[in-house]
Parts: C-alpha cells; structure tokens; sequence
C-alpha cells in the first residue's frame, strides 16, 4: 500500500482487444511489469445497436448500471436520484475523454467531467502519431503531474479516455479500429516513457489499460472461454464446485455472466501493485499467468478508487 493516494489514469480501448498485434510492443511490455486479469461482462441483450453497447459496456466498468437503465427507461420514474461520482467516492474528481456523443450524455449524467477527445489531439487532420506526447502531456496534467514533478493537487483524481469503435480517427471504415489500436500504442508507450520506475510520476500513477472485444458473436466463444478446460468439455461439473467471485454479487448469484470475451485488463503502479507471471497482453497468456484471473467489470472502478484513498478496500 502507498503511503500516498494514487491517481489515476484508465485507457481504455473499446473494442481493440482484438486488434493487438506482436508490434504493438508497449501493451505487451506494460503486461510484462503489471497484474493482469479478466473482466466479465453480462450477455448482450439480443439486437443490442453499437451505440448502446459503448454506453451500456461503459456503465459496467463505473458500475453505473442503474443510472444507465434509468436513462433507457427500463427503471420506473419513481426511480431514487442517481448519486454522482463524487457522491460516490468521497469527493473523487473524474473526467472522461471520448469522441462518442452518447458517451458523453451519459458520462455527464453520472456525474464525470466529459471533455472533447480532440480538445487534447488536435482535429482529425492531423496525422495522430504526431499528437502522442502532446496528449500524454495533457493527461498527466490534468492528473497534477507536470514536468517530472507532482504537483500539490491536480484537477482530477481519475481520468478515464475512451478510444475506439472507429470514431475517435479520421480513416476508412473497416481500418479505423486497427488504426485506433496504432494510436493506442504509441499513446501508452509516451506514458510509460514520462512514468518510468523511480520517477515521482511512477511512484503516484495508477495506470490501467482496459482492452475489449466490442460485439462479440457465438463465434467468438471457443477461442476466448474463460471457463477452465475441464469445464468447457463437461459443463456439468460446474455443479461440484463453488461458484466464483465473478459469478456472484455478494450473496446472490450473477445469473447472465458471459463466459467469453471478457474485457482484458493490466495495472501497474511503480512498487504498489504486484507482478503477475503474464509476458504479453493477449487473451491465451492472461488465461494462463495472469495474478488478478476474472472479476466482474463492475467492480474494477472500486479497486481503482481503493488506490486512490477514495473507497474502502474491495474483496480480498
């Protein structure tokens, strides 16, 4: 544990888990040096558009489901007012970075600081390689880390940047998420440049990268099971053994959890978070060496906040 709060910064790459390649070096290297894990997420509901899987996926991950159900009108009017972030954590500061318009909508709701994402990398003309350091420059900023230093206070505690489902760059439909998960990249690899182990940045960065699968099929189900093997051949084994923390909420079974293309996620904090024995940021070497395995995604938010003094200490 710190002697310090951290804060914190989550990249998150909606739909870009698949498009990870062996180039892709700074994903890979994060992994190297992190605790790694899964994210389980629910079943789609059937002919879910993309425009509400971002939102609904998202809600997951701030554990804001009920604020997203009251906003689909799926929760009665009578439904009590809907706490914002700060309510929620102890006065914790949040902005969000996203291009999607009903992100936006939504991340104003629940109560989060939602900036435009080009405010930081300039307007679509601009070739984004070019823009990398500008915007990790920004986004540490914003976080009160400037010039190698950490500053007093910075504006936020938690910046969260949404990148993904080929609307954040200005490139041909078919290429835009490959092209997203280039940016991805090179973003990460000028953060961890600035946050290296033993700098005073990288003593007080919480930095989680969240990579997900976007909308996923019956097809994606035998390469991306996170059941164990034996259970894949006999599900009806799964009747001796206790369920896992990620099959319930607290006492109650979680009854509609996706056993497949879960998110993937890596944290690493210089001397705060442990080293798992996972080499690559890929789905078959998470499954094997990965320290965290699986919790749902609607308790990632509470780990985070643990860090930064802004929520009690989550399971184990």
């Amino acid at each position: 544990m710190a002697d310090k709060p951290s804060r914190g910064l989550v990249l998150y790459g909606d739909g870009l888990a698949r498009f990870i390649e062996p180039s892709h070096t700074h994903p890979h290297s994060l992994a190297s040096k992190a605790n790694c894990g899964f994210l389980s997420l629910p079943n789609a509901p059937p002919s879910e558009s993309e425009d509400v899987r971002i939102v609904r996926e998202f809600a997951l991950l701030v554990d804001a489901c009920e604020a997203y159900f009251n906003k689909n009108g799926q929760k009665s009017q009578e439904s009590s007012v809907i706490p914002t972030m700060s309510e929620r954590f102890m006065g914790m500061r949040a902005a969000l970075f996203t291009n999607n318009s009903n992100l936006k909508s939504f991340g104003e709701k629940i109560g989060f600081s939602v900036l435009d994402l080009n405010r930081l990398y300039g307007n679509s003309n601009s070739p984004p390689a070019l823009s990398v350091d500008k915007l990790a420059s920004e986004l540490l900023t914003l976080l009160g880390f400037q010039e190698g230093k950490i500053m007093e206070s910075g504006q936020f505690d938690l910046v969260i940047l949404h990148i993904g489902s080929g609307e954040n760059l200005n490139v041909e439909e078919g290429k835009a998420t490959a092209s997203d998960m280039e940016f991805m990249n090179a973003l990460l690899g000028a953060i961890m440049l600035v946050a290296q182990p033993g700098t005073e940045i990288g003593s007080r960065l919480h930095l989680s990268l969240v990579m997900g699968y976007g909308y996923v099929s019956k097809a994606d189900d035998p390469d991306l099971s996170i059941l164990s093997p034996n259970f894949e051949k006999n599900p009806h084994l799964s009747a001796l053994f206790p369920r896992q923390s990620y099959n319930m909420r607290g006492e109650s079974p979680r009854n509609d959890v996706r056993h497949h293309s879960p998110m993937l996620i890596a944290q690493y904090q210089y001397a705060v978070t442990r080293k798992d024995m996972v080499e690559s940021f890929s789905f078959e070497d998470f499954k094997e060496h990965s320290g965290n395995l699986t919790i749902p995604a609607d308790r990632l938010l509470h780990e985070i906040a643990f860090k930064l003094w802004k929520a009690p200490k989550y399971g184990a």
